[in-house]
């Protein structure tokens, strides 16, 4: 090979490699510029997240200033600057005006928390809201006559696009509030209230009894837990009170540091449902009373009695009629009798000579089942199957029930008695409710829950004062509860409790029309007791010397129920 072309390779081979280094090169600054202009996807996520955090703390920071400026104008007393931060203005100005012109607080001060996140609402979010806080505050005052007074509350801030705003209603201005109340200076009993389940008090006469004019409680519940109530004061004192802003009533007083109060009596009934009893029994000119309570629990939700002063509710002992064919039936289903097996209804049935029959004599047609005797209410039926029991058979299952125990409930109660059958005679008369068997609509109210529950759970009424709740010493077959619902049904759908068919909420009854006394014709109370197959409530509906449970008992029953339905205006 000659010098040239020894040489001319060199060139060409130094030529190769410079042009793979150029490519390479390229290459390389190609991905890196890439990279450079993409960034890495760990990078990319990472600055996502920085600025997702930067946008939450510049919200709570915006949450925070809404509700300083708010507070601020609050505290200075600027009721209508304060009302423009919220989202109701007018109302805001008001109460806040009307709770400092009668408190005069001074000095007065409110500290302000730390903002958390909270869900926003669906309405809020309808409404365009894009996050909401909640901000706790702590409000410290000096008021005359009473002394120093400190609370805690929070007050919810919603953002939107456009603004944000504290959200308005009296509890955010002091938890005990509700609409239409304010906070006020008066002069009240240092006696502690008897309260119902939303903490207000109760409103129940026949319940919460009377305080005679040495403040002592003399019947009801003021009676029973007088001590409790009274406390360690005695007489009254100025105490800030929630008021009634209309009629600047004192509802009930606020507890602070240097009042010596008695304890409340908080109660499980329901506003709501005792309201809706008591309207119920406007409809009715005889002594009468309606029992609800929550089978789950056994919370008494409603005790109404009319007239007011006798607990009839609770302490009433009357014989309770058909409605004890619940428990009758329960007896039979576990001696084997199905709902679908024939029962026939005759015009009478006759036992040791005694003439048994049915309200108007009514009969049922041939090939009537236990289903339609139950649901018409058939006594010739259930005591033409009185060989199917024994004495004993009725006493047993009723204490599945409750029944003959000794009922905690935090109150006076009349437990019901329903006590061993001496003889056939007796037996068939305590099948339908008659002779010895002895209950309150306490009671009868509790046997529809027993059903609804699958299992007796003791009434209550005061849970704090409640050591030893009853237990029943007996079960109910899980069958048998399948084939009382179902019968229970029946009744409305087929039977003699049509008041209540077509209203909502699937209810199951059963009517009872009770003799008593010697009078010819014997007179009668109406009873009608059920449950809600939709909601966790029972019921029992008593009118004494009230004709039918079916016509009588039933519209009124029916009354209940409507108004369980019908919401408050806010």
């Amino acid at each position: 090979m000659t010098e040239w072309h020894s040489e001319r390779d060199r060139v060409r081979r130094f030529r190769v490699i410079v042009g793979v280094v150029a490519v390479s090169l390229v290459i390389f600054g190609g991905v890196a510029g890439a990279l450079m202009l993409v960034g890495t996807p760990g990078r990319t996520a990472e600055r996502a997240e920085e600025a997702r955090h930067q946008a939450a703390k510049e919200s709570v920071a915006r949450a925070e200033r809404r509700m300083d400026t708010f507070v601020s104008a609050w505290r200075r007393g600027k009721w209508d600057a304060a009302g423009q931060y919220t989202d109701s203005p007018a109302s805001a100005a008001s109460l806040l005006a009307s709770l400092h012109r009668n408190l005069a607080p001074k000095p007065f001060s409110i500290d302000v928390g730390r903002a958390s996140a909270s869900t926003v609402t669906k309405s809020e979010r309808k409404a365009g809201a894009r996050a909401a806080y909640v901000m706790p505050f702590t409000v410290k005052m000096k008021v005359p006559r009473v002394g120093a007074y400190t609370y805690e509350s929070k007050a919810r801030i919603v953002q939107t696009a456009a603004r944000d705003v504290v959200h308005f209603e009296p509890s955010m201005v002091h938890p005990a509030l509700k609409v239409g109340q304010t906070l006020a200076v008066a002069r009240m009993s240092t006696r502690g209230s008897i309260l119902d389940s939303k903490g207000d008090v109760l409103a129940a006469a026949t319940l919460v009894g009377d305080v005679d004019s040495n403040g002592k409680g003399t019947t009801g519940l003021q009676k029973r837990y007088n001590k409790q109530l009274a406390g360690p004061g005695s007489g009254s004192a100025y105490l800030i009170s929630i008021t009634d802003r209309e009629t600047g009533r004192a509802v009930r007083p606020l507890r602070t540091p240097d009042a010596k109060l008695g304890a409340d009596v908080h109660t499980t009934i329901d506003p709501d449902v005792q309201r809706a009893a008591a309207k119920a029994l406007d409809l009715v000119s005889k002594p009468a009373a309606i029992v609800a309570v929550k089978p789950s629990t056994g919370d008494i939700l409603a005790a109404a009695n009319s007239p007011a002063g006798y607990n009839r509710a609770f302490i009433g002992q009357y014989p309770p009629g058909s409605t004890f064919k619940v428990i009758t039936s329960a007896a039979l289903l576990k001696s084997g009798l199905r709902p679908s097996d024939a029962l026939e209804c005759p015009r009478y049935e006759w036992v040791y000579g005694y003439r048994f029959t049915n309200q108007n004599e009514f009969v049922l047609p041939d090939g009537s089942t236990f289903r339609d005797a139950f649901a018409h209410s058939c006594n010739t039926a259930f005591i033409g199957a009185h060989k199917r029991l024994d004495d004993s058979s009725l006493a047993k299952t009723a204490s599945a029930f409750g029944i003959g125990g000794v009922w905690d409930t935090g109150t006076s109660t009349y437990d019901g008695s329903v006590p061993v059958n001496t003889d056939v005679l007796d037996r068939s008369a305590a099948m339908i409710g008659q002779g010895r068997d002895l209950a309150s609509p306490l009671v009868m109210a509790s046997v529809a829950g027993t059903v609804k529950n699958g299992k007796f759970v003791q009434p209550r009424l005061v849970p704090g004062a409640v050591r030893h709740p009853y237990q029943a010493p007996e079960s109910l077959d899980p069958g048998v509860v399948t084939d009382l619902r179902s019968m229970m049904r029946s009744v409305v759908t087929d039977g003699a409790g049509d008041a209540l068919r077509g209203l909502p909420g699937r209810p199951h009854a059963k009517t009872g029309t009770a003799e008593y006394g010697n009078a010819s014709p014997r007179r009668t109370h109406a009873w009608m007791i059920g449950y809600q197959e939709d909601s966790d409530i029972a019921w029992a509906v008593l009118i004494e010397d009230g004709g039918s449970g079916g016509s009588d008992a039933g519209p009124v029953a029916a009354a209940f129920l409507k108004n369980l339905t019908v919401k408050r205006p806010s």
